[in-house]
């Protein structure tokens, strides 16, 4: 029983593959979310400021979303079967940190919306200090997943566990582009 594959470029990749490649997509949108900063310092809320939030603020309002979940539904919970206290509790803290990257979400997507919406009355020093707390949170998480997590995850998940996963991501991603 082979994973059902994603479509990365122009090639098809299995579900942790898929996860490592949202990693690096997590990345671009982070160094994004700091040029718009330093474009609003700049020169304030133009249509280039405009497009940069929508196309940020739309990445992590789903994309990261449903890659965050896709940890917590197939990855995480194999971790914390582990004997490995070590393992076991650098998987609780990644939990944590999903909601702490969510806390920061709730909090700066509004900014980002209001940019997007073409508001002259951003906040910048705020803008500035948000972002700048779930940049730093979200690089030292990826750290720990690239650096321990994935590895970990990729030695204890079968073939069967793979072609699960997979399946239910491609279906959830199915559902959410039939919903719009």
């Amino acid at each position: 029983m082979n994973p059902p594959v994603f479509s990365l470029s122009d090639a098809t990749v299995g579900p942790m593959d898929w996860l490592d490649d949202c990693h690096q997509r997590i990345a671009v949108a982070l160094g994004e979310l700091r040029a718009l900063v330093q474009r609003v310092e700049r020169l304030g809320v133009d249509e280039q400021a405009r497009q940069m939030a929508r196309s940020v603020h739309d990445f992590f309002s789903s994309t990261a979303r449903n890659h965050h979940l896709d940890e917590e539904r197939h990855v995480f919970p194999r971790l914390l079967q582990s004997t490995d206290a070590d393992l076991v509790q650098a998987t609780l803290r990644l939990s944590q940190d999903h909601g702490w990257l969510e806390q920061d979400w709730l909090e700066l997507s509004p900014v980002l919306e209001s940019i997007a919406d073409g508001n002259q009355g951003v906040d910048v020093d705020y803008l500035r200090e948000a972002v700048s707390v779930f940049n730093e949170l979200y690089h030292d998480h990826l750290t720990l997943e690239e650096s321990l997590i994935y590895p970990a995850a990729r030695r204890r998940m079968d073939e069967a566990d793979m072609a699960t996963m997979g399946r239910e991501m491609a279906e959830r991603r199915a559902q959410a582009r039939a919903a719009g």
